[in-house]
Order: C-alpha cells, then structure tokens, then sequence
C-alpha cells in the first residue's frame, strides 16, 4: 500500500504532458498583461516590462537548474526529494513525460515570486513583468521538450540540443542553460569543447 502511494505521487509530481504547459500558463500570462493594459500601460513600456521579465527568468532558469535540481542531498528524504524534483528526468531523459515541470509544483513557486515582483517593481508594471516571467517559463519547457525529441540540424537551435545532450550525457555539472547559455558563459560553466581527436 505504501508503494503504491508513493507511485502515484510519484506520477502526479513528475508526469506531465509537453501541451499541458502552454495550455495551462498562456492564459495566465494574459490576464497578467491585460492587467498592465487596463491600467493604461504604454505598448512600448508593455514590451518592455515583459522583455525584462523574460530576461529574469533565464536567470532563474540557470539558478534553480544548477542550484535546487542538482544539489547534493543525503539521507532518504533528500534523496527522495531530489529524484522526484530532477533525478528522476536525467535517470530517464528520454521520457516524454518528465521534461516539463508539472503545473502544480510551477504554481506553489509562482505564488511567493508574484509577491515579490510586487514588491519590486511597480504596481503598473508589475503585471506585465510578471507576465514576461511566466511567458519565459513557457518557452523554457518547451524548449525543453524539443530539445530532447526535436531534430534540429543547424543554428542556435542545432548549438542549444547539442550543448543539453552533453549536459546529460557527457558533464552534468556544466551546461545548465536551456533556452540561452548566456548565464554559463557569465558564471564560467560552459560546456568544454569536446577534443578532436588525434589521427593515427
């Protein structure tokens, strides 16, 4: 009986559809942004605030990759933890339905970062800012997503699919950007070249 809660937890909190998170969250972001419409917002000042949102949550997105998902935990209920917020993604990367991060969790963190995003910013801007977060956390899992079953043969796409590969398969503690890796470069943990190798 207790394996069998623990396996239904287990799914609830690591199983979730790739179209579940822009069917859930893209509205979201648009009441966000509407709110910063009725308040009388400028379009250019709009734009802005989600840009910055956006750019916010990349470095979110390299802070809890590289900082919560890959701690080093000890103990059972670290260890449980653990697997079940990101071990269980790299024992089983190919898992179409462990590459998101599951609603229910995404919204317990959205909660305290919405209050903090009223305590910083402006109350006009806040919305939208908050908006621009989210939006980026949408784009970030399905990135995600299609970093793993897309095929992309070239570009930044091309570069990004490789660079995750390796994070996985070859240097786990490298590489922790997924839409950008602009914070790896900034906090020296870029992925190393791999060596050509020597003909014989």
């Amino acid at each position: 009986k207790h394996n069998k809660s623990y396996i239904l937890v287990e799914q609830f909190l690591t199983r979730t559809a790739w179209w579940a998170i822009p069917l859930i969250w893209l509205p979201v972001v648009y009441c966000f942004v509407s709110s910063s419409v009725k308040i009388g917002v400028p379009p250019y000042h709009l734009a802005t605030a989600m840009i910055v949102g956006i750019f916010i949550w990349t470095l979110l997105e390299y802070s809890l990759h590289r900082f919560l998902f890959h701690m080093k935990t000890t103990g059972y209920w670290g260890n449980t933890a653990h697997y079940l917020l990101h071990g269980c993604h790299h024992k089983h990367p190919m898992d179409g339905l462990r590459l998101v991060f599951p609603p229910a969790a995404a919204a317990i963190l959205a909660f305290p970062l919405w209050n903090l995003v009223k305590i910083l910013a402006p109350a006009q801007y806040a919305p939208a800012m908050f908006g621009g977060g989210l939006l980026g956390y949408v784009m970030y899992d399905c990135t995600h997503y299609y970093l793993h079953h897309g095929k992309p043969l070239k570009g930044v796409s091309h570069q990004l699919k490789r660079n995750h590969m390796d994070h996985h398969f070859r240097i786990q503690d490298k590489g922790y950007g997924i839409t950008s890796n602009f914070w790896d470069w900034v906090f020296g943990t870029t992925l190393p070249k791999k060596s050509a190798k020597k003909s014989s």
